[in-house]
């Protein structure tokens, strides 16, 4: 088993303590075993989905499937799967990086996979009975059968805990009687089995069913047509229509009410997942872009030795390298949780579960950031193409219409901000957070008279790591004074909400960022590490002038008067550096890198 780390924060404890970059886990630290896995996973993506790219735009949603089934003859299905139930049983790290290297490819085979690994086997994974694991999981493993789940209706989207589908038992209590309708099934068009959400009576929480189905003996299902959809056109998505559908009693997930539970953590996966989904397109966006704007000439000079190209592709990078850097981190954080509940003589089920749970915070930060993040890259990519970028002959438009499911699925961005911040406040009321005794701090350092000394810079990074304990307290006051204000009540305020849970995202991502870069330099030298350290403190830098943006935009709203004036006079002294980096520079450091080794080389 891999080394636990020495001081495994709990999640969200980020915000409040700091962390050593020794303690940090970064893409550095792959073992011979993970980078192994990631050349075969690369090679799958080039020759199985790249070189159909083509075929995948056109709709051919048999090669989807055919491809799956080929992922699944590899193992790559499996990596998450004990290996007692045909998987590989590899760590959390290991299927991040299976998702992140598999899903660059097209957005439609990313879909199916996603959907069949995720959601369509983990709930039996984790939820399921011996029996049902047995019966079910080695055939989801290995490709024999494909999975889906259906839990979104017509009238239940965000509110999933609304859905009107029912389950009815039968009066001799040996099946259950399906009726209702979903909509958006991803893997519909060919899936063997179904995640099926419908309430029994009038609970007040769904439940579970695991469901057949054979098109052969349909069982009551019928499926609508093939949706058309922007992007993601491959994937294939359908709605769900059940009619009388007979489940036996056995094949009932978790207890009955679990539904809603299941469908909650079952999300978490999901969402940090979708972020590692996202890295490789990322790296490939830049890399394309990058390669066009060193051929493309312009005034008889390469459009990449343009300061205006240089800082596009320098930000892509940056965004690229960051979001690595936090989903890495937060990956082994729930790989390290796992194993010491293991160790403490939890189930494999409950290890699992209680693991990402536990860093529900950090999934739906990394959720919301990349998935933003890359969808600026391909939005970029399209601009440094110009007018090439908007044509389909160029990979461009296609990587920009697939990027824009992914703040939509696993919840919207919208709702995943609000909950980060929720999530945050529930730990600080259970004590796994303690978010009151720091706020108070930093309310007394407001009162009190600041320190004119002139700190030591000498050290690498020794400002920007003060900068990130400045901006940790500017959410500690915002959000301290937030709560005084609303108690339970500042669920109500949405927009203040997603002020708050943008400052967040921005401290995790920018302070992951740091860790790794410091990681590194320590081990192979500050010369090696020019352009990440350059990365680091553009982003830092980006980060700061959001935080100064959503910390005065969230102030306004609930104070005024003198508690307004002394705020703002906080998030000034919170945000100010004593030396501002120069960003232009920094991006011409990562841009010319970028441009001698012509390719995203981080």
């Amino acid at each position: 088993m891999e080394t636990i780390q020495k001081n495994l924060l709990r999640g969200g404890q980020f915000l409040v303590k700091e962390s050593n970059c020794e303690d940090i886990f970064t893409p550095e630290d792959f073992s011979e075993e993970q980078i192994m896995m990631r050349e075969a996973v690369k090679e799958f993506n080039e020759r199985e989905i790249i070189a159909h790219k083509a075929r995948f735009e056109a709709k051919d949603y048999k090669l989807t499937e055919e491809v799956m089934k080929k992922a699944g003859e590899l193992g790559f299905l499996g990596v998450a799967v004990p290996e007692e139930y045909g998987g590989l049983g590899m760590g959390f790290v290991s299927t991040m990086l299976t998702c992140d290297y598999i899903s660059s490819g097209t957005g439609s085979f990313s879909t199916a996979f996603g959907a069949h690994t995720g959601i369509g086997t983990m709930p039996i994974t984790l939820y399921g009975t011996e029996e049902q694991k047995q019966k079910y999981v080695p055939k989801l493993a290995s490709g024999e059968w494909m999975g889906s789940y259906c839990l979104t209706e017509p009238g239940a989207g965000s509110d999933a805990n609304s859905g009107k589908t029912t389950a009815e038992i039968s009066a001799d209590g040996k099946s259950y009687k399906i009726n209702g309708q979903k909509m958006w099934i991803s893997n519909a068009g060919f899936c063997n089995l179904m995640i099926v959400f419908a309430r029994i009576e009038n609970d007040k929480n769904i439940t579970g069913f695991i469901v057949e189905y054979d098109k052969a003996n349909p069982n009551g299902i019928t499926l609508g047509e093939e949706e058309h959809k922007l992007g993601i056109r491959a994937s294939s998505t359908r709605q769900v229509f059940f009619n009388d559908t007979i489940v036996p009693a056995e094949n009932m997930l978790s207890e009955r009410g679990g539904g809603f539970k299941i469908a909650v953590n079952a999300l978490n996966v999901g969402r940090i997942k979708l972020a590692a989904a996202c890295l490789d397109s990322q790296r490939r966006v830049t890399e394309i872009a990058l390669k066009y704007a060193l051929e493309r000439k312009q005034f008889k000079t390469p459009i990449a030795d343009f300061g205006a190209i240089k800082a596009k592709l320098a930000e892509m990078a940056t965004n690229t390298y960051a979001g690595e850097s936090a989903s890495y981190r937060a990956a082994k954080d729930i790989e390290d949780r796992i194993h010491m509940r293991i160790a403490d003589g939890n189930s494999h089920q409950e290890a699992e579960l209680k693991g990402v749970e536990e860093y529900a915070i950090e999934c739906s930060i990394l959720k919301v950031t990349v998935s933003e993040d890359v969808q600026n890259c391909a939005d970029e990519g399209i601009q440094i193409f110009g007018g090439m970028g908007f044509s389909e002959e160029t990979p461009m438009e296609a990587a920009w219409r697939d990027a824009r499911i992914a703040r939509i699925y696993e919840g919207t961005n919208e709702i995943n901000r609000m909950l980060s911040v929720g999530m945050l406040i529930k730990k600080a009321m259970k004590g796994h957070v303690d978010l009151l005794g720091p706020a108070t701090a930093v309310a007394d350092e407001l009162m009190g008279i600041p320190s004119f000394e002139t700190p030591d810079f000498s050290e690498l990074f020794s400002e920007e790591k003060m900068m990130i304990a400045k901006m940790k307290k500017v959410f500690l006051m915002v959000a301290g004074s937030a709560i005084q204000k609303y108690g339970p009540d500042l669920e109500q305020h949405q927009q203040l909400l997603m002020a708050a849970a943008d400052i967040l995202n921005e401290i995790y991502m920018a302070e992951s960022t740091l860790l790794r870069t410091e990681k590194n330099a320590k081990r192979f030298g500050d010369k090696s590490q020019e352009a990440q350290i350059a990365m680091a403190k553009l982003y830092l830098y980006n980060a700061v002038e959001i935080i100064t943006s959503k910390g005065k935009e969230g102030i306004i709203s609930f104070s005024e008067g003198d508690e307004q004036r002394m705020l703002l006079m906080g998030l000034k002294r919170f945000t100010k550096y004593q030396n501002y980096p120069n960003v232009v520079a920094l991006r011409d450091i990562i841009a010319e890198k970028l441009k001698s080794e012509g390719k995203y080389c981080f």
